[in-house]
Parts: C-alpha cells; structure tokens; sequence
C-alpha cells in the first residue's frame, strides 16, 4: 500500500511541476496550448515554437522560442513593433493588417524562407490567420536591426515598419533553432 501512496504523490509533484513550468512569465499556458493544438497532424514543428506577447512593455522580453517538447523557454529575446501601433498618449498598441499602415499584425505565422536583404538575414512570414493575410504583400519579415537592444531595459525599443525586429546577436540564435528545424516553425504574435 505505501509504494502506491508514494507513487500518486510522486506523480502529483511531477505533474504540478510540469504545469508549473507551462506557466512562464509572459508566456501564457493558454497559448502554448493552443499552438500545440494548432500544429498537432500538420507540417509543422512539433518541437518549437516562437511566441511574441505584445501585452509586455516594449524594452522588455517579449520574444520567446519555445520547446514543446520540454516546455521551456529556450531563448527570450527583446523584439520591436511597428511604429504605426503606437497610440499616441496611450500605453496599448493597435494592430492592423492593412498595407500602408506600419501596424504590427497579430496571429500565427509560418516562418518561411529566410533570405540577405539590406538588413542581413531575414525569413519570411506566411500569415495564417485572417489578421496577418497580408503579411507577404506587406514585406513582414523577421529581422535584425542595429537600434534594438541585446538586453531589456526600462526604455522602449526603436520602431519597425510592422515587421518583429531583434537584435543582431537575438537573430543569429534564432537562426540556429530555425535553420535545424526539418518542418516550417510557427511564429504566433498576440496581445
């Protein structure tokens, strides 16, 4: 009888452990599951994922590659959005979808092919979702840019045109978890 009681109580720690490790700062568990609902039978990478929560103050870490398998954060990183999201006088951003409007769009993306543009390496974003259609008429892509910062601080980031910028340093890590990965990884912004 006691080897079944320690059992239901190690299996009770373990799970509430793992739960507990769902629950990542500024990583909601709600939209960890629901990409691993998402990409479940499909092309995708069952193993990572990268979430952006724009809820979190620009200057902040706000970028994070996930391991779905492992439920951990394996990179965070600061990461910019667009200048057009800004609400003058307001601490909450507006988002859009429409070309032109230098707004940050939300929903999941399909990381495609990554390409050298004028900002070095970048991928491609395939939006998924009826609010980020247009990501590939409107050039949003995952890049590096000089202004945003390697660390987070209490200043806000410098402003793209809409399209996830990180820094340098942020981007080549990135790259390494991209690059290994045989299936497309989906990138999911929310706020």
């Amino acid at each position: 009888m006691r080897p079944i009681i320690f059992l239901l109580i190690l299996l009770t720690f373990c799970s509430k452990a793992g739960s507990q490790q769902l629950d990542t700062p500024g990583l909601p568990a709600s939209k960890i599951s629901e990409i691993k609902e998402f990409i479940k039978g499909k092309k995708y990478s069952q193993e990572l994922a990268v979430f952006i929560n724009y809820k979190i103050p620009s200057g902040k870490y706000r970028y994070f590659i996930y391991n779905l398998k492992r439920n951990t954060v394996v990179q965070k990183a600061v990461v910019s959005h667009g200048s057009g999201s800004v609400i003058p006088r307001s601490e909450s951003l507006q988002f859009s979808n429409v070309e032109g409007s230098y707004q940050t769009s939300l929903g999941k993306y399909e990381i495609g092919e990554s390409y050298v543009g004028k900002f070095g390496k970048a991928y491609r974003l395939i939006g998924l979702d009826a609010t980020n259609s247009n990501a590939m008429q409107r050039a949003i892509v995952l890049h590096s840019y000089g202004c945003v910062p390697d660390k987070e601080s209490q200043n806000p980031v410098c402003l793209s045109l809409g399209c996830p910028m990180l820094s340098a340093n942020a981007l080549n890590r990135t790259a390494a978890y991209i690059d290994q990965s045989e299936d497309p990884v989906i990138l999911y912004a929310f706020y």
